[in-house]
C-alpha cells in the first residue's frame, strides 16, 4: 500500500469508523473483490472492534507487559536452568546492522566477518570444554543432545558396531536425556544413584556390555553434587567400547575449574542460554552447540566453518576467502536450515570476549559460593536430604516441618506474592517434595539476603498460619487456581474464558 493511499484510508476510517465502515478488501475498490470468495466465508456484518483511543491502547499493553517476569525484573532462582543476567552489550553486538541485516544465504566471500565470529566461538567453546571441535548448528539444548547422540551412533556404525542400541542415564537425569535417546531410536537404561546423589558405580558395572552406545551424565549432577567418580566411570565405559556423553546443562559452575573433555567425556553439548548469558525462555530462539573429542570431528554435522591455511608460497589466502564452509560425506549432513541461530551465537561470543579468560574463571566459583550461602541460610527451615558442599544448585525436600500440610507447590505459589519467580519444584524425582534452587553468580548479596528472608517468612507462615500459604497466591493478577479443575477442564479459548 502506497503512502498516499494509506493516508486516505486513515482519513476515511477516522471519519466513518463509528458508523460501521467496511474496509475495502483490496484497499482501493471492493466492487470486484468479493467475486471469488465463497459466500460462507463472508461476514454478515461489520467486525466487532473496540473503539479505543491510542492512549488507552498504549496503556493497556504497557500494563500487560508489567505482568511479565524475567531476569531483568526480578530474582529467578530456577534450579537446573541457570537464569542468569543477559548483559546488554550482548544485545548491542547481536543487533549491529551489519550482522542483523545479513541474509542467511549470503555467499561465503561476502560473509567473512560473520564466519569469523562463528569460527571464534567454535574455538572458544572447544577450549572451555576441552574438546577438539564444536559445531554451532543445533537450534537448542535438546537439539544438541539429539545431534550428539547421532554423532555417537554414526561413530559406532562407522566401525560396523551396529548392535550398540542402548543409552544409560542416571535416575536423576534431566528429562531431555531419555527423550533425546528415544528420538534417536535408542533404548534407555537407568542407573541408580547412591544416597549421596552420585551415580552408583556398582549398579553401573553390570549394565555395561557390547550393546551400550553411550552413558549420558551431567556433572555437577542434577542435585548440584560433583560426580567425583567420573574418571573411574569413564574408564569402565570406554573399556566396554561405549562413549561418554556430557549434558552441558550444568556447565556454569565448571567454568574456570574443570573441563568435561579432561574428565573423559567424548561428546558434549552446551546450552548457550544457561552458561553464556543468551536469552532463555519464551520458546526460543536457543542454541545447543555440540563438541567432540579428537577423532570424532568428521562426524559433526555439515557444513563446518573452517579457517583456511596459508598456501604453499606461505602467503595468506585472500581476505574474502579466509573462512569457508566445508562439507563431508562422513558427516551427519545438515541438521538446521543454516548454521544455527546466529544472533544467539553472537551474544555468547560477546559475553566470552567481554569477560575474557580471567572473568570466565570467576563464574564457577561465584555461582558455587552463592548457592552454598543460600543453602546454609535456609536448611534450618527446609529439609536438606544431602548434606555437604554443593556446586551451583541444591535441592530441598520441602519444608522441614511436615506437620503443617504445606507443600512445595504452596511455597512456590506464595513466593509469587513476594515478587519472586518460583524455583524448580518436584524435580528431580528422587525426593517427594523437591524444591530446587540455583542463585547463579550474577545475583548480589542483598538480593540473596532478601530471598532468604522471604523463604524464612514463608516457613514461619506455614507453622503459624498455614492457610495463608496453602491459598497462595493472594495478590497476583490471577490468584489461587483450582489445579485439579484446571487440569481436567482447561480454558483454551477466549470465548470459554468469557463464558466462565
Amino acid at each position: 500500500m502506497n503512502r498516499e493511499l494509506y493516508g486516505n484510508l486513515v482519513f476515511e476510517l477516522s471519519r466513518e469508523g463509528r458508523k460501521g465502515y467496511t474496509l475495502p478488501a483490496n484497499g482501493l475498490d471492493n466492487s470486484n473483490a468479493l467475486a471469488d470468495i465463497p459466500s460462507a466465508l463472508l461476514r454478515n456484518g461489520t467486525p466487532d472492534l473496540p473503539q479505543c483511543d491510542e492512549l488507552t491502547v498504549v496503556r493497556h499493553y504497557n500494563n500487560m507487559s508489567t505482568n511479565n517476569f524475567g531476569v531483568d525484573t526480578g530474582f529467578y532462582p530456577l534450579g537446573s536452568c541457570t537464569m542468569k543476567y543477559n548483559p546488554k552489550i550482548n544485545e548491542e553486538a547481536a543487533s549491529h546492522r551489519d550482522f542483523a541485516n545479513l541474509h542467511p544465504f549470503t555467499p561465503e566471500y561476502a560473509a567473512q566477518g560473520a564466519l569469523e565470529a562463528y569460527w571464534q566461538l567454535q574455538q572458544a567453546l572447544s577450549e572451555i570444554g576441552g574438546m577438539a571441535e564444536f559445531t554451532l548448528n543445533p537450534f537448542a539444548g535438546a537439539h544438541g543432545e539429539l545431534t550428539g547422540l547421532m554423532v555417537i551412533r554414526r561413530y559406532h556404525e562407522s566401525r560396523g558396531d551396529d548392535k550398540r542400541c542402548k543409552v544409560i542415564v542416571p535416575d536423576s537425569a534431566h528429562g531431555t536425556n531419555p527423550a533425546s535417546a528415544a528420538v534417536c531410536g535408542l533404548e534407555i537404561v537407568e542407573v541408580k544413584s547412591r544416597p549421596d546423589g552420585t551415580v552408583d558405580v556398582d549398579d553401573l558395572r553390570p549394565l555395561l556390555d557390547d550393546t551400550v552406545a553411550a552413558v549420558m551424565m551431567t556433572n555437577p549432577n542434577t542435585l548440584g553434587i560433583f560426580e567425583k567418580n567420573i574418571p573411574e566411570i569413564a574408564r569402565l565405559v570406554h573399556e566396554a567400547g561405549a562413549l561418554m556423553y556430557y549434558d552441558g546443562a550444568n556447565l556454569n559452575p565448571m567454568l574456570g575449574v574443570a573441563r568435561p573433555g579432561d574428565m573423559g567425556f567424548d561428546v558434549m553439548h552446551i546450552n548457550l542460554h544457561k552458561t553464556f548469558s543468551t536469552p532463555h525462555g519464551g520458546g526460543g530462539p536457543g542454541s545447543g552447540p555440540v563438541g567432540v573429542r579428537k577423532g570424532l570431528e568428521k562426524f559433526l554435522p555439515s557444513p563446518r566453518v573452517i579457517r583456511r591455511r596459508v598456501n604453499r608460497d606461505d602467503h595468506p589466502v585472500a581476505e574474502h576467502q579466509r573462512y569457508a564452509l566445508e562439507y563431508s560425506n562422513e558427516a551427519l549432513g545438515s541438521i538446521s536450515a543454516t548454521l544455527g541461530n546466529f544472533a544467539v551465537q553472537l551474544r555468547a561470543l560477546a559475553y566470552i570476549l567481554s569477560l575474557g579468560r580471567d572473568g570466565l574463571m570467576e563464574v564457577g566459583p561465584l555461582a558455587t559460593l552463592n548457592a552454598n550461602y543460600v543453602k546454609e541460610k535456609l536448611k534450618a527451615d527446609y529439609l536438606l536430604p544431602i548434606e555437604g558442599v554443593c556446586k551451583h544448585e541444591f535441592v530441598f525436600d520441602g519444608l522441614r516441618d511436615k506437620s503443617t500440610g504445606v507443600t512445595t507447590l504452596n511455597v512456590a505459589k506464595r513466593l509469587l506474592d513476594h515478587g519472586y519467580h518460583a524455583p524448580t519444584i518436584y524435580f528431580p524425582l528422587l525426593f517427594h517434595e523437591s524444591l530446587m534452587i540455583e542463585p547463579t553468580e550474577t545475583e548480589s548479596l542483598e538480593t540473596l539476603d532478601r530471598f532468604v528472608e522471604v523463604m524464612r517468612d514463608i516457613a514461619r507462615e506455614a507453622r503459624e498460619t498455614p492457610d495463608v500459604v496453602i491459598n497462595a497466591p493472594l495478590n497476583t493478577p490471577i490468584t489461587h487456581p483450582d489445579d485439579t479443575e484446571a487440569a481436567l477442564r482447561p480454558i483454551l479459548t477466549y470465548d470459554e474464558l468469557i463464558a466462565g
